[in-house]
């Protein structure tokens, strides 16, 4: 059957300007690190992105390495752009990036003029598009040139193949100077990706600050700590959990000093009517220079719960209060 999106698509997501781009973002954007892979079912991640656009999700972010196996997200994320999403591809920002290890060689990783040129072709192959609408580079590179990296993310956008360019996971220090080299060569960052959560908080010593100043809009992904901040581990690691299958969140990370912090945060979010994931998305979002924010889901009705963090995004001061201690007993 035809996919026809919901005509009220736009009627209760909020959409926030990046930085200080044209740009707005909604609020909650759909990653596609997980759940979308060749190793994943098709009926399951064409629900989800059905669900995304018909509640206001227009920010779809890959990666060239997304998978498994590496590229299968790009390729499964095209083949549903062609079949429900052609007619609609001027409502869609897709984003990909590259730096991590995605061929074998020297010409496969990091971030040379060479790799990222090469490697955002691919990806447009993949995904049987001419551009796409934000690139980053995935991370900094400790021998490359900032210069050259750099300079490729202008060449990109020169070529056509982007309309905007971010970095992620770089700290505030070369984050300054990227947007100066950016800036000079004439082509703005426009967005910074690092990890942030209510658990990993690395972000608030310096990078927000540059990120806010020099008016580049901020998406945090691993909102929820890898399900930490979910009800998932509230009594102990469930045998389906990704503690459990010790992937990206290992067993020994859900300390019972963490599990102490999480059955309190739960506590709070009760009393504001929340989810502790929804008040952990909110608690992000209750930052002006977040743009948005990087969620995942491995079913739609997952998405849909996520999505009512937008119902309260706002904390009262006994709340932040109540929540820094917390965080702080660690």
């Amino acid at each position: 059957m035809t996919y026809v999106p919901s005509s009220a698509r736009y009627n209760n997501m909020q959409y926030r300007r990046c930085g200080r781009s044209g740009l707005k973002l909604s609020a909650l954007s759909l990653g596609l690190w997980h759940n979308f892979g060749g190793v994943d079912v098709e009926e399951n991640f064409r629900a989800i992105l059905h669900t995304a656009f018909d509640n206001g999700i227009t920010h779809f972010d890959l990666a060239n390495n997304y998978g498994p196996p590496p590229g299968s997200a790009e390729t499964n994320f095209g083949k549903i752009l062609r079949e429900d999403f052609a007619g609609y591809r001027d409502e869609l920002i897709i984003s990909s990036k590259a730096g991590y290890t995605m061929w074998d060689g020297p010409y496969g990783d990091w971030g040379s003029k060479k790799y990222l040129v090469s490697s955002l072709d691919q990806s447009l192959k993949r995904m049987g598009l001419d551009y796409v609408d934000i690139f980053y580079h995935h991370r900094p590179d400790p021998e490359t040139p900032l210069e050259e990296t750099m300079a490729a993310l202008d060449l990109i956008v020169r070529q056509g193949k982007a309309l905007y360019v971010g970095i992620s996971n770089y700290p505030a220090d070369q984050t300054a100077e990227a947007v100066k080299i950016l800036r000079s060569l004439g082509t703005p960052c426009l967005i910074h990706q690092p990890k942030y959560s209510m658990f990993v908080r690395w972000v608030e010593d310096g990078l927000m600050d540059v990120l806010g100043n020099e008016g580049v809009g901020c998406i945090p992904f691993s909102p929820l700590a890898q399900g930490m901040l979910t009800d998932k581990y509230l009594h102990g690691i469930p045998q389906d959990s990704r503690a459990a299958r010790a992937n990206f969140l290992k067993p020994d990370m859900i300390t019972d000093e963490r599990l102490k912090q999480i059955n309190q945060l739960n506590d709070l979010a009760q009393q504001r009517g929340q989810t502790l994931a929804q008040m952990a998305l909110a608690w992000l979002l209750k930052d002006d220079r977040v743009t948005s924010v990087l969620i995942g889901a491995s079913r739609p009705a997952q998405l849909l719960d996520s999505m009512k963090c937008l119902d309260n995004i706002a904390f009262s001061a006994d709340e932040l209060a109540q929540i820094e201690n917390i965080l702080q007993q660690a």
